[in-house]
Protein backbone atom coordinates (compact mmCIF):
# COMPACT_ATOMS: atom_id res chain seq x y z
CA UNK A 1 0.00 0.00 0.00
CA UNK A 2 1.35 3.44 -0.86
CA UNK A 3 1.28 6.14 1.79
CA UNK A 4 -1.52 8.57 0.96
CA UNK A 5 -1.61 11.66 3.22
CA UNK A 6 -4.92 12.77 1.69
CA UNK A 7 -6.81 9.66 2.85
CA UNK A 8 -10.15 10.33 4.52
CA UNK A 9 -9.85 10.64 8.29
CA UNK A 10 -13.54 10.23 8.94
CA UNK A 11 -13.65 6.70 7.53
CA UNK A 12 -11.43 5.51 10.37
CA UNK A 13 -13.56 6.87 13.20
CA UNK A 14 -16.02 4.85 15.24
CA UNK A 15 -19.71 5.37 14.63
CA UNK A 16 -21.62 7.15 17.38
CA UNK A 17 -23.98 5.20 19.59
CA UNK A 18 -25.90 7.64 21.74
CA UNK A 19 -25.64 11.09 23.25
CA UNK A 20 -27.34 11.03 26.60
CA UNK A 21 -27.26 14.74 27.43
CA UNK A 22 -27.86 16.45 24.13
CA UNK A 23 -26.25 17.51 20.88
CA UNK A 24 -22.55 17.37 21.77
CA UNK A 25 -19.52 16.34 19.79
CA UNK A 26 -19.26 13.19 21.94
CA UNK A 27 -21.29 11.40 19.28
CA UNK A 28 -18.33 11.86 16.96
CA UNK A 29 -16.25 9.72 19.30
CA UNK A 30 -18.69 6.84 19.50
CA UNK A 31 -19.41 7.07 23.24
CA UNK A 32 -22.58 7.56 25.26
CA UNK A 33 -22.27 10.77 27.24
CA UNK A 34 -23.48 11.35 30.80
CA UNK A 35 -23.46 14.32 33.14
CA UNK A 36 -21.73 12.32 35.90
CA UNK A 37 -20.57 8.88 36.97
CA UNK A 38 -23.63 8.17 39.06
CA UNK A 39 -25.91 9.09 36.15
CA UNK A 40 -24.11 6.55 33.97
CA UNK A 41 -24.68 3.80 36.56
CA UNK A 42 -28.31 4.74 37.03
CA UNK A 43 -29.03 4.69 33.29
CA UNK A 44 -26.97 1.69 32.21
CA UNK A 45 -27.32 -0.53 35.29
CA UNK A 46 -24.31 -2.48 34.00
CA UNK A 47 -23.12 -5.88 35.13
CA UNK A 48 -19.58 -5.39 33.82
CA UNK A 49 -16.93 -2.83 34.70
CA UNK A 50 -17.19 0.60 33.07
CA UNK A 51 -14.46 2.89 31.76
CA UNK A 52 -15.53 6.48 32.42
CA UNK A 53 -13.69 8.86 30.09
CA UNK A 54 -13.08 12.46 31.19
CA UNK A 55 -12.42 14.63 28.11
CA UNK A 56 -11.49 17.62 30.25
CA UNK A 57 -8.49 15.74 31.62
CA UNK A 58 -7.22 14.79 28.17
CA UNK A 59 -7.43 18.40 27.05
CA UNK A 60 -5.75 19.72 30.21
CA UNK A 61 -2.90 17.20 30.00
CA UNK A 62 -2.30 17.97 26.33
CA UNK A 63 -2.29 21.71 26.93
CA UNK A 64 0.23 21.31 29.76
CA UNK A 65 2.75 19.81 27.35
CA UNK A 66 1.88 22.01 24.37
CA UNK A 67 2.17 25.21 26.39
CA UNK A 68 4.97 24.42 28.85
CA UNK A 69 7.23 21.62 27.61
CA UNK A 70 10.29 23.10 25.82
CA UNK A 71 9.86 21.07 22.64
CA UNK A 72 7.61 18.48 20.98
CA UNK A 73 5.57 15.97 23.00
CA UNK A 74 5.21 12.63 21.18
CA UNK A 75 2.29 10.74 22.71
CA UNK A 76 3.34 7.15 23.48
CA UNK A 77 0.47 5.35 21.79
CA UNK A 78 1.04 2.10 23.70
CA UNK A 79 -0.23 3.76 26.90
CA UNK A 80 -3.76 4.01 25.51
CA UNK A 81 -4.39 3.49 21.78
CA UNK A 82 -8.13 4.20 22.00
CA UNK A 83 -9.25 6.31 19.01
CA UNK A 84 -11.24 8.39 21.50
CA UNK A 85 -8.06 9.26 23.41
CA UNK A 86 -6.02 9.84 20.27
CA UNK A 87 -8.64 12.13 18.74
CA UNK A 88 -9.05 14.18 21.91
CA UNK A 89 -5.28 14.63 22.30
CA UNK A 90 -4.88 15.57 18.65
CA UNK A 91 -7.66 18.13 18.90
CA UNK A 92 -5.85 19.65 21.91
CA UNK A 93 -2.58 20.06 20.00
CA UNK A 94 -0.71 16.74 20.25
CA UNK A 95 0.24 15.95 16.65
CA UNK A 96 3.49 14.02 17.24
CA UNK A 97 3.30 10.33 18.17
CA UNK A 98 5.67 7.71 19.53
CA UNK A 99 4.67 4.49 17.79
CA UNK A 100 6.18 1.10 18.69
CA UNK A 101 4.65 -1.29 16.16
CA UNK A 102 3.35 -1.39 12.63
CA UNK A 103 -0.22 -1.69 13.89
CA UNK A 104 0.18 1.49 15.94
CA UNK A 105 1.55 3.20 12.84
CA UNK A 106 -1.48 2.08 10.81
CA UNK A 107 -3.87 3.25 13.54
CA UNK A 108 -2.43 6.74 13.94
CA UNK A 109 -1.77 7.32 10.26
CA UNK A 110 -5.35 6.29 9.49
CA UNK A 111 -6.71 8.84 11.93
CA UNK A 112 -4.25 11.65 11.27
CA UNK A 113 -2.66 11.49 7.80
CA UNK A 114 -0.36 14.45 8.42
CA UNK A 115 0.80 13.56 11.97
CA UNK A 116 4.48 13.13 12.74
CA UNK A 117 5.26 9.49 13.62
CA UNK A 118 8.51 8.25 15.16
CA UNK A 119 9.17 4.49 15.32
CA UNK A 120 10.62 4.39 18.84
CA UNK A 121 10.92 0.64 19.45
CA UNK A 122 14.65 -0.24 19.39
CA UNK A 123 14.00 -3.72 17.96
CA UNK A 124 11.89 -3.88 14.80
CA UNK A 125 11.19 -6.59 12.27
CA UNK A 126 12.50 -6.02 8.78
CA UNK A 127 8.99 -6.05 7.33
CA UNK A 128 7.85 -3.43 9.88
CA UNK A 129 10.78 -1.15 9.00
CA UNK A 130 10.12 -1.53 5.29
CA UNK A 131 6.37 -0.91 5.53
CA UNK A 132 6.76 1.98 7.98
CA UNK A 133 9.09 3.78 5.59
CA UNK A 134 7.58 3.02 2.20
CA UNK A 135 3.87 2.63 3.03
CA UNK A 136 3.34 5.07 5.91
CA UNK A 137 5.94 7.79 5.49
CA UNK A 138 7.84 7.17 8.74
CA UNK A 139 11.33 8.66 8.65
CA UNK A 140 12.40 8.60 12.33
CA UNK A 141 13.76 5.36 13.80
CA UNK A 142 15.42 4.57 17.13
CA UNK A 143 18.26 2.08 17.56
CA UNK A 144 20.48 0.75 20.35
CA UNK A 145 22.69 -1.64 18.33
CA UNK A 146 24.79 -1.57 15.17
CA UNK A 147 22.74 -4.50 13.88
CA UNK A 148 19.52 -2.46 14.02
CA UNK A 149 21.18 0.40 12.16
CA UNK A 150 22.18 -1.99 9.41
CA UNK A 151 18.63 -3.42 9.22
CA UNK A 152 17.14 0.04 8.79
CA UNK A 153 19.63 1.00 6.10
CA UNK A 154 19.07 -2.23 4.19
CA UNK A 155 15.26 -2.17 4.38
CA UNK A 156 14.97 1.51 3.41
CA UNK A 157 17.54 1.07 0.62
CA UNK A 158 19.92 3.49 2.39
CA UNK A 159 17.32 6.28 2.24
CA UNK A 160 18.69 9.81 2.26
CA UNK A 161 16.02 11.27 4.55
CA UNK A 162 16.36 9.11 7.69
CA UNK A 163 16.52 10.38 11.25
CA UNK A 164 18.39 7.85 13.40
CA UNK A 165 18.07 8.22 17.17
CA UNK A 166 20.41 6.32 19.50
CA UNK A 167 18.82 5.18 22.75
CA UNK A 168 21.13 5.10 25.76
CA UNK A 169 20.67 3.03 28.89
CA UNK A 170 19.96 4.79 32.17
CA UNK A 171 20.33 3.39 35.70
CA UNK A 172 17.33 3.07 37.98
CA UNK A 173 16.36 6.41 39.43
CA UNK A 174 13.17 7.46 41.19
CA UNK A 175 10.85 5.58 38.83
CA UNK A 176 8.21 3.23 40.19
CA UNK A 177 8.80 1.10 37.09
CA UNK A 178 12.47 1.23 36.03
CA UNK A 179 13.25 0.41 32.41
CA UNK A 180 16.76 -0.91 32.93
CA UNK A 181 18.12 -3.87 31.02
CA UNK A 182 15.86 -4.45 28.03
CA UNK A 183 16.70 -1.42 25.88
CA UNK A 184 19.48 1.14 25.60
CA UNK A 185 23.20 0.92 24.94
CA UNK A 186 26.13 1.82 27.16
CA UNK A 187 27.82 5.24 26.77
CA UNK A 188 30.87 4.08 24.81
CA UNK A 189 28.69 2.13 22.37
CA UNK A 190 26.29 5.07 22.07
CA UNK A 191 29.07 7.48 21.08
CA UNK A 192 30.28 5.16 18.33
CA UNK A 193 26.73 4.48 17.14
CA UNK A 194 26.14 8.23 16.88
CA UNK A 195 29.25 8.62 14.77
CA UNK A 196 28.23 5.79 12.44
CA UNK A 197 24.65 7.07 12.18
CA UNK A 198 25.86 10.59 11.35
CA UNK A 199 27.71 9.21 8.32
CA UNK A 200 24.57 7.76 6.72
CA UNK A 201 21.52 9.54 8.16
CA UNK A 202 20.02 12.91 7.30
CA UNK A 203 19.59 13.67 11.03
CA UNK A 204 20.77 12.03 14.26
CA UNK A 205 19.57 12.11 17.84
CA UNK A 206 19.90 10.69 21.32
CA UNK A 207 17.09 9.35 23.49
CA UNK A 208 16.70 7.83 26.94
CA UNK A 209 13.94 6.80 29.34
CA UNK A 210 14.25 7.41 33.08
CA UNK A 211 11.48 4.90 33.90
CA UNK A 212 7.72 5.03 34.28
CA UNK A 213 6.06 7.12 37.03
CA UNK A 214 9.27 8.97 37.92
CA UNK A 215 8.66 11.11 40.99
CA UNK A 216 11.94 13.07 41.24
CA UNK A 217 12.65 15.73 38.59
CA UNK A 218 16.39 15.36 39.23
CA UNK A 219 16.26 12.01 37.43
CA UNK A 220 15.93 13.99 34.20
CA UNK A 221 18.80 16.28 35.16
CA UNK A 222 21.11 13.30 35.64
CA UNK A 223 20.00 11.69 32.36
CA UNK A 224 20.44 14.90 30.35
CA UNK A 225 23.91 15.37 31.79
CA UNK A 226 24.88 11.82 30.78
CA UNK A 227 23.43 12.31 27.30
CA UNK A 228 25.43 15.53 26.96
CA UNK A 229 28.64 13.71 27.85
CA UNK A 230 27.98 11.08 25.17
CA UNK A 231 27.23 13.69 22.52
CA UNK A 232 30.40 15.57 23.42
CA UNK A 233 32.44 12.36 23.24
CA UNK A 234 31.00 11.54 19.81
CA UNK A 235 31.74 14.95 18.34
CA UNK A 236 28.44 14.83 16.46
CA UNK A 237 26.15 17.83 16.00
CA UNK A 238 22.84 16.67 17.44
CA UNK A 239 19.53 17.20 15.63
CA UNK A 240 17.24 15.64 18.28
CA UNK A 241 17.47 15.22 22.04
CA UNK A 242 14.63 13.01 23.27
CA UNK A 243 14.13 13.00 27.06
CA UNK A 244 11.67 10.09 26.86
CA UNK A 245 8.67 9.51 29.07
CA UNK A 246 8.19 8.71 32.74
CA UNK A 247 6.30 11.87 33.74
CA UNK A 248 4.06 10.91 36.69
CA UNK A 249 0.38 11.33 37.49
CA UNK A 250 -1.30 11.68 40.91
CA UNK A 251 -3.73 9.33 42.65
CA UNK A 252 -1.64 6.14 42.41
CA UNK A 253 -0.65 6.11 46.08
CA UNK A 254 2.38 8.41 45.93
CA UNK A 255 3.06 12.12 46.11
CA UNK A 256 4.21 13.62 42.81
CA UNK A 257 5.44 17.12 41.94
CA UNK A 258 3.62 19.15 39.29
CA UNK A 259 4.65 18.65 35.67
CA UNK A 260 6.10 22.15 35.56
CA UNK A 261 8.76 21.07 38.07
CA UNK A 262 9.98 18.46 35.58
CA UNK A 263 9.79 20.88 32.65
CA UNK A 264 11.82 23.48 34.56
CA UNK A 265 14.60 20.98 35.33
CA UNK A 266 14.67 19.76 31.71
CA UNK A 267 14.84 23.31 30.39
CA UNK A 268 17.62 24.29 32.80
CA UNK A 269 19.78 21.23 32.06
CA UNK A 270 19.41 21.49 28.30
CA UNK A 271 20.52 25.12 28.47
CA UNK A 272 23.83 23.91 29.93
CA UNK A 273 24.56 21.76 26.89
CA UNK A 274 26.34 23.04 23.81
CA UNK A 275 23.59 21.96 21.41
CA UNK A 276 23.05 23.46 17.96
CA UNK A 277 20.25 26.04 17.95
CA UNK A 278 18.37 23.85 15.46
CA UNK A 279 18.37 20.81 17.77
CA UNK A 280 14.80 19.68 18.52
CA UNK A 281 13.79 18.61 22.02
CA UNK A 282 11.37 15.70 22.24
CA UNK A 283 9.54 13.89 25.02
CA UNK A 284 7.48 10.69 24.91
CA UNK A 285 4.73 11.10 27.54
CA UNK A 286 2.22 8.27 27.75
CA UNK A 287 0.76 8.05 31.23
CA UNK A 288 1.13 11.82 31.72
CA UNK A 289 -1.20 12.48 28.78
CA UNK A 290 -3.80 9.74 29.16
CA UNK A 291 -3.43 8.42 32.72
CA UNK A 292 -5.85 10.77 34.46
CA UNK A 293 -8.43 10.56 31.70
CA UNK A 294 -10.27 7.48 32.97
CA UNK A 295 -12.08 6.37 36.08
CA UNK A 296 -12.74 2.63 36.22
CA UNK A 297 -15.98 1.49 37.86
CA UNK A 298 -15.93 -2.02 39.32
CA UNK A 299 -18.65 -3.89 41.19
CA UNK A 300 -18.24 -5.80 44.44
CA UNK A 301 -19.55 -9.34 43.94
CA UNK A 302 -18.58 -10.71 47.37
CA UNK A 303 -16.71 -9.72 50.52
CA UNK A 304 -14.54 -12.01 52.64
CA UNK A 305 -13.12 -10.02 55.53
CA UNK A 306 -10.78 -7.44 54.01
CA UNK A 307 -10.89 -9.13 50.59
CA UNK A 308 -13.30 -7.80 47.97
CA UNK A 309 -14.11 -9.94 44.93
CA UNK A 310 -14.80 -7.59 42.04
CA UNK A 311 -15.87 -7.90 38.40
CA UNK A 312 -12.58 -6.77 36.86
CA UNK A 313 -8.99 -7.66 37.58
CA UNK A 314 -5.42 -8.24 36.49
CA UNK A 315 -6.41 -10.11 33.32
CA UNK A 316 -8.77 -7.28 32.45
CA UNK A 317 -8.49 -3.55 32.96
CA UNK A 318 -6.42 -3.79 36.15
CA UNK A 319 -3.20 -5.40 34.91
CA UNK A 320 -1.03 -2.50 36.07
CA UNK A 321 -2.83 -2.17 39.39
CA UNK A 322 -1.80 -5.76 40.09
CA UNK A 323 1.74 -5.89 38.71
CA UNK A 324 2.76 -2.40 39.87
CA UNK A 325 0.82 -2.66 43.14
CA UNK A 326 -0.73 0.76 42.61
CA UNK A 327 -2.90 2.10 45.42
CA UNK A 328 -5.33 4.10 43.32
CA UNK A 329 -7.56 6.66 44.97
CA UNK A 330 -11.01 5.17 45.38
CA UNK A 331 -14.61 6.25 45.91
CA UNK A 332 -17.51 4.06 46.96
CA UNK A 333 -20.81 4.31 45.08
CA UNK A 334 -23.73 2.55 46.74
CA UNK A 335 -27.04 2.02 44.96
CA UNK A 336 -29.89 3.00 47.27
CA UNK A 337 -32.16 0.06 47.98
CA UNK A 338 -34.85 -0.62 50.54
CA UNK A 339 -33.22 -1.26 53.90
CA UNK A 340 -29.70 -0.23 52.87
CA UNK A 341 -28.13 2.61 54.78
CA UNK A 342 -25.52 5.10 53.61
CA UNK A 343 -21.91 3.90 53.73
CA UNK A 344 -19.95 4.30 56.95
CA UNK A 345 -17.76 7.35 57.37
CA UNK A 346 -15.02 5.19 58.89
CA UNK A 347 -12.50 3.86 56.40
CA UNK A 348 -10.60 0.59 56.34
CA UNK A 349 -7.96 -0.99 54.04
CA UNK A 350 -9.09 -3.60 51.52
CA UNK A 351 -7.51 -5.83 48.87
CA UNK A 352 -9.09 -6.97 45.63
CA UNK A 353 -9.48 -10.26 43.82
CA UNK A 354 -10.51 -10.25 40.17
CA UNK A 355 -13.29 -12.36 38.59
CA UNK A 356 -11.18 -15.14 37.04
CA UNK A 357 -10.50 -18.47 38.72
CA UNK A 358 -6.75 -17.74 38.74
CA UNK A 359 -5.36 -16.86 42.17
CA UNK A 360 -2.78 -14.45 40.69
CA UNK A 361 -5.73 -12.26 39.73
CA UNK A 362 -5.01 -10.19 42.82
CA UNK A 363 -4.50 -6.51 43.63
CA UNK A 364 -3.00 -6.02 47.11
CA UNK A 365 -3.62 -2.29 47.51
CA UNK A 366 -4.41 -1.46 50.23
CA UNK A 367 -7.43 0.47 48.99
CA UNK A 368 -9.13 2.69 51.53
CA UNK A 369 -12.93 2.31 51.52
CA UNK A 370 -15.83 2.60 53.97
CA UNK A 371 -15.49 -0.22 56.49
CA UNK A 372 -18.97 -1.57 55.70
CA UNK A 373 -18.41 -2.02 51.94
CA UNK A 374 -20.46 -4.98 50.75
CA UNK A 375 -21.77 -6.93 47.77
CA UNK A 376 -23.54 -4.71 45.24
CA UNK A 377 -21.43 -1.60 45.94
CA UNK A 378 -19.48 0.02 43.12
CA UNK A 379 -15.92 1.29 43.47
CA UNK A 380 -14.49 4.10 41.33
CA UNK A 381 -10.72 3.95 40.81
CA UNK A 382 -8.94 7.11 39.61
CA UNK A 383 -5.90 7.30 37.36
CA UNK A 384 -6.87 4.36 35.13
CA UNK A 385 -6.35 5.92 31.71
CA UNK A 386 -3.05 4.23 30.79
CA UNK A 387 -2.00 0.60 30.36
CA UNK A 388 -5.54 -0.45 31.30
CA UNK A 389 -7.77 -1.37 28.37
CA UNK A 390 -4.62 -1.59 26.23
CA UNK A 391 -3.39 -4.66 28.12
CA UNK A 392 -6.60 -6.53 28.93
CA UNK A 393 -7.35 -10.04 27.70
CA UNK A 394 -10.38 -12.31 27.38
CA UNK A 395 -9.01 -14.86 29.82
CA UNK A 396 -11.61 -17.10 31.45
CA UNK A 397 -14.32 -15.38 29.40
CA UNK A 398 -14.17 -12.12 31.38
CA UNK A 399 -13.83 -8.96 29.32
CA UNK A 400 -15.34 -5.49 29.40
CA UNK A 401 -14.73 -2.69 26.94
CA UNK A 402 -17.75 -0.61 27.97
CA UNK A 403 -16.76 3.04 27.73
CA UNK A 404 -18.78 6.16 28.44
CA UNK A 405 -17.94 9.85 28.41
CA UNK A 406 -18.46 11.90 31.57
CA UNK A 407 -19.26 15.56 30.98
CA UNK A 408 -18.22 16.89 34.39
CA UNK A 409 -14.69 17.24 35.70
CA UNK A 410 -13.12 13.99 36.96
CA UNK A 411 -14.44 13.06 40.40
CA UNK A 412 -16.64 16.17 40.51
CA UNK A 413 -19.69 13.97 41.05
CA UNK A 414 -18.08 11.82 43.74
CA UNK A 415 -16.07 14.25 45.83
CA UNK A 416 -18.50 14.57 48.71
CA UNK A 417 -20.68 12.18 50.65
CA UNK A 418 -24.28 12.72 49.61
CA UNK A 419 -27.48 11.00 48.51
CA UNK A 420 -28.98 12.04 45.21
CA UNK A 421 -32.62 11.16 44.74
CA UNK A 422 -32.35 11.69 40.96
CA UNK A 423 -29.56 9.14 40.65
CA UNK A 424 -30.85 6.87 43.44
CA UNK A 425 -27.23 6.40 44.59
CA UNK A 426 -25.18 7.16 47.66
CA UNK A 427 -21.58 8.19 47.08
CA UNK A 428 -18.65 8.53 49.43
CA UNK A 429 -15.08 9.60 48.87
CA UNK A 430 -12.43 7.38 50.42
Amino acid sequence: MDYNPTASVGSHMSAGTADIIGNDSSADYGLMRFSGIEDALKTLRPDQSVQCMHPHQLTAAARAFVEHFPGHALYAVKANPSPYVLQRLYAAGINHFDVASLNEIKLVRGLFPMAHLAFMHPIKSRSAIRSAYFDYGVRDFVIDTFEELHKILEETKVAADLTIIVRINMPKGSAACPLVGKFGCQPDVAATLLQDAAKVAHKVGVSFHVGSQTIDPSSYAFAIQKAGEIVKQSGVDLDVLDVGGGFPIPNLGMDVPPLTAFFDVIREEIAKLDLPPTCEIWAEPGRALSGTSTTLLVKVELRKGDALYINDGSYGNMFEVACMKWRNRTQLIRPTRRGRKAPSRALAPFRFFGPTCDSVDYMPGPFMLPEDVCEGDWIALSGMGSYMAASQSNFNGFHSDLQVEIADEPDASVTKRRTRSTANLTLVKA
